[in-house]
């Protein structure tokens, strides 16, 4: 039996007849659905943002602060909570509150994918006891089913609306978040300005969407992102791009923890940590499956040692290593390079760190020391050349990219080491993404 919906069957014999009456009455008033709110409420957090702009007129500078909130939901214990991008999108600083407590607490974007609308929040909560949301699925769904959505419209925190699924698949286009879905929840749930990020339950209390958006032109008509969505995007996009650091190797996608696949140079390789081992621990965990070495690996700083126990064959192994931070990581395995970054102020300018023996960057050329002031991805009719400063934003850039793009890169080499570039060191050439 659902423990949520589980129900007194037996009156104490002890009890009067009046306080027995009172309790007929409120067991008769305890309906599903108040069981369902008064175990889901405390995985749902009111989200508060604040952003500060600055303005220039000819009277001089003057600064509005625009504060927003909505609603997000506990999705792990450790802290971590998903809500709608929108929510938090631009905010420089983000406070979460939950019901019947009176402090709260700053919350961290770690991750966020604008084209799903999706945000994954951590807080450091202390010794606060964190419940996390029970997930369902959304693949069996019917039209007609009985939804309760909890968040905080307007304000009004911890707000419940009960309704029906009024429709699947539906197709909705929000011009104002550039945000075109494909697959959204259809509910006449009641869902307002606030409820955005807020679970969307089925009547055993399982999340099964996350709400998104609403009609401003109709009435009772709301949507919701299908929560089998959100559990893709936060095992594919969310969770990965929050790991601070990186190690160098993949795992195969069931619980087994075998290495699939290790870049040839990274941390885990020089380490000796091998294609077929079964990763065992992680730092101070034991791990036997995919989300306790999800969470394991988010806890991990950049630039630190790290203990990796691991099994080859019969034989128990573990491997020692520093960690690289994430950008560096990225750009190795894709670009078979990182780079550092020198300058100061606004004038800040990239160069060739370290190279991947056989990697793109090998293949092409490149050596440590090379300044690499611009570059131009192969996409479209006629590629957009970026001017690049920034480590960060070259990675935000070709984690975008395919395997198999090309990317044309402007390299300037000191030739004569005088330690000046001048036009005749300036070189061109193609690299391949992998």
């Amino acid at each position: 039996m659902n423990p949520i919906l589980a129900l007194p069957l037996l009156l104490p014999q002890s009890l009067s007849a009046d306080e027995n009456y009172e309790i007929l009455q409120s067991v008769e008033r305890i309906t599903p659905v108040v069981r369902i709110v008064q175990a889901v409420s405390p995985s749902v957090v009111f989200i508060e943002t604040e952003n500060t702009k600055r303005y220039t007129s000819f009277l001089g500078d003057w600064y509005r602060t625009n504060n927003g909130s909505g609603t997000g939901v506990v999705i792990h214990p450790d802290g971590y909570i998903v809500t709608n991008y929108h929510v938090v999108r631009n905010a420089q600083k983000i406070r979460v509150s939950f019901e019947h407590k009176p402090q709260s607490y700053q919350a961290e974007l770690i991750s966020f994918v604008q084209s799903e609308d999706l945000a994954l929040l951590k807080i450091q909560a202390g010794d606060l006891d964190l419940v996390a949301v029970r997930m369902g699925t959304s693949s069996d769904l019917w039209p007609g089913e009985r939804v309760i959505a909890i968040g905080n419209p307007y304000g009004q925190t911890h707000t419940v609306s009960t309704g029906i699924i009024s429709g699947l698949h539906r197709g909705v286009s929000i011009p104002d978040h550039q945000l075109d879905f494909q697959d959204l929840i259809q509910t006449d749930a009641s869902i307002n300005f606030g409820n955005s990020g807020g679970p969307l339950l089925n009547i055993r209390g399982e999340m099964i969407g996350i709400n998104t958006a609403m009609n401003q032109q109709a009435e009772n008509i709301g949507f919701a992102i299908p929560v089998d969505r959100v559990r893709e995007v936060l095992t594919d996009i969310l969770f990965p791009q929050a790991r601070k650091s990186w190690l160098g190797f993949e795992l195969s996608p069931d619980d087994r923890l075998i290495v699939d696949s290790i870049v040839a140079g990274s941390p885990a390789a020089l380490a000796g940590i091998c294609e077929g081992d079964r990763i065992v621990r992680l730092g101070e965990r034991a791990v036997s499956s995919q989300d306790e070495f999800l969470h394991a690996s988010l806890e991990l700083e950049p630039h630190r040692s790290v203990t990796v126990g691991f099994q080859r064959g019969r034989r128990q192994n573990q491997a020692t290593f520093d960690t690289w931070d994430r950008v560096d990581g990225l750009l190795f395995q894709r670009l078979g390079m990182t780079l550092r970054e020198k300058g100061y102020g606004r004038n800040h300018w990239l160069f060739v760190d370290r190279i991947s023996d056989g990697g793109p960057a090998d293949e092409l050329g490149l050596q440590a020391g090379d300044l690499i002031p611009a570059m131009r991805p192969k996409l479209g009719r006629r590629p957009k050349s970026w001017r690049i400063h920034s480590r960060t934003t070259l990675a935000q850039i070709v984690a975008q990219l395919e395997p198999g793009v090309e990317i044309d890169l402007d390299v300037y080499r000191d030739v004569n080491g005088d330690a000046r570039y001048d036009e005749d060191e300036l070189y061109q050439g193609t690299l391949r993404v992998r």
